[in-house]
């Protein structure tokens, strides 16, 4: 039985897919404002942080033209948001605490709303974890390589990726196999998401890098075996002392 049922879906409102737009591209314009972007790099970066991602999931669904391209509003309202970075990347960089935080909210918007895709789309549970986490990191990963940089979701860092991932494995666990209804769901993963993605930037926590665990349980016992060597000599020491 399939985890996610297509019946039991949230159908994320239109306003709230197109408020977490205007934050994702005011993001993408002010990164490509502050490293002095002319007026076709902001608009670029602007359409990539905020459509990126959707582009993304929309082409993988293969549902016909991305809605990106077929809903009217969204093209022209990522066009303004590049124009208000343009302008006024000064006074938006002065609010870099409100914008850590919006950024924070739409990662987990970003991942509700491509979860509610593939749901809707009729896949199977680990490809609804695979499709929200991509739509909400999608945008950052086209900016990057505009940019030409290693990606930020693969580079150890504040969550990103891996708060986008719990919050879909979240949300895929809590509409099945608990049942629970749509909405409280969708609340809960996007304040998940957003709270994880925050205390990362705010608290200095990083995403786990590989480890060698072979040589780590290697370095572990050597490091045991040194205590042990030590204690004993330091007993031997003492006894010879008391002699």
């Amino acid at each position: 039985m399939e985890i996610l049922a297509v019946a039991e879906t949230l159908r994320v409102p239109a306003a709230v897919d197109l408020a977490a737009v205007v934050v994702g591209a005011l993001t993408g314009g002010l990164l490509a404002a502050r490293e002095g972007f002319a007026v076709s790099g902001v608009l670029l970066l602007a359409v990539s942080g905020g459509l990126g991602g959707g582009l993304i999931r929309d082409v993988l669904l293969a549902e016909g033209p991305p809605i990106a391209l077929t809903n009217q509003a969204y093209l022209p309202t990522v066009a303004i948001a590049a124009g208000i970075t343009f302008y006024f990347s000064g006074w938006l960089s002065r609010l870099t605490a409100l914008l850590v935080v919006l950024d924070a909210v739409t990662l987990g918007f970003f991942t509700v709303i491509g979860a509610q895709k593939a749901q809707l789309a009729g896949l199977p549970s680990a490809s609804v974890v695979f499709i929200g986490t991509l739509t909400a990191v999608g945008g950052a990963l086209i900016r990057d390589m505009l940019l030409a940089q290693r990606a930020d979701i693969i580079g150890p860092g504040p969550y990103n990726a891996v708060a986008a991932l719990i919050g879909a494995t979240a949300l895929t666990v809590l509409a099945g196999p608990l049942g629970l209804d749509p909405i409280p769901v969708a609340a809960l993963v996007i304040a998940l998401v957003a709270v994880l993605r925050v205390l990362s930037v705010w608290r200095g926590w990083e995403a786990p890098v590989a480890v060698d665990l072979p040589e780590r349980t290697r370095s572990r016992l050597v490091r045991r075996r040194e205590r042990g060597r030590r204690r004993a000599g330091a007993a031997l020491f003492r006894r010879r002392r008391r002699g």
